[in-house]
């Protein structure tokens, strides 16, 4: 029986939601600035120095503020180190009314009834990750012994130890485990590199990487995960 392991951000719900309404109160002004364009700046800024924040070399609160003011400078645009931090606190705060995405809900429910294994690989500090989990209500369908938190594991996304721990923890089988993310380079580079299979969801179209590895299933805009994961399993129990 095949086993799916979940990120969390941008993958089980929309993170550009929180983004959104936090830019609304703080940068609206900026009424020429393409808010997805930003938000994807501010990602990639972020991943630049996850390693670091994760390490404890560079202070979240500095974290925080590089990325989005890197991100307005893209756009010419200078903001206060004060103004990223509202912006940062704001944001924080409409996360704790993230809701899952249907077709992901619908998903978890059909692993559920069918006794399907689900769990969880996110990036991140521990306690973050886990208010975003406990607001997500996940523990109605994933034990939380399933959730694998980079802060808490001492090992992130790509690096393919986390796989690894949650393969071990879960007694998994690499070739029959999917691992369900919308990062090409953390989600299905990281995967595949364990010996998953991976599906990427790219509901945003970002670009296809120019890469060697190939994720096994791509979940475009307008696509459903859900049905995609029932015939998985249906293709699977007809092996």
């Amino acid at each position: 029986m095949s086993a799916f392991l979940f990120d969390v951000d941008d993958t089980l719900y929309d993170q550009l939601w929180p983004f959104r309404k936090a830019y609304e109160r703080y940068f609206k002004h900026y009424d020429f600035i393409p808010l997805e364009e930003l938000f994807r700046y501010s990602r990639k800024y972020s991943d630049e120095v996850f390693e670091q924040t994760e390490k404890g070399e560079l202070p979240l609160r500095d974290m925080h503020i590089y990325r989005m003011t890197k991100a307005f400078e893209v756009f010419d645009v200078k903001i206060e180190k004060e103004e990223a931090l509202n912006f940062q606190y704001a944001y924080e705060n409409f996360q704790h009314h993230i809701q899952l995405l249907p077709d992901i809900e619908e998903t978890f429910h059909y692993c559920k009834m069918n006794d399907i294994e689900l769990g969880i690989i996110t990036n991140g500090p521990e306690a973050h990750q886990k208010n975003k989990i406990k607001q997500l209500g996940l523990s109605r369908w994933i034990e939380p012994d399933h959730v694998f938190i980079s802060g808490a594991e001492k090992a992130a996304k790509p690096d393919e130890k986390i796989f690894n721990i949650a393969e071990n923890k879960m007694h998994l089988t690499s070739k029959d485990t999917y691992y369900v993310g919308d990062s090409f380079a953390n989600d299905v580079v990281g995967a595949k590199h364990a010996g998953w299979k991976a599906i990427w969801i790219n509901t945003r179209n970002k670009k296809m990487p120019d890469s060697t590895i190939q994720p096994d299933h791509i979940v475009n805009e307008g696509d459903s995960l859900s049905r995609l994961i029932k015939k998985i399993v249906n293709d699977h129990k007809g092996q």
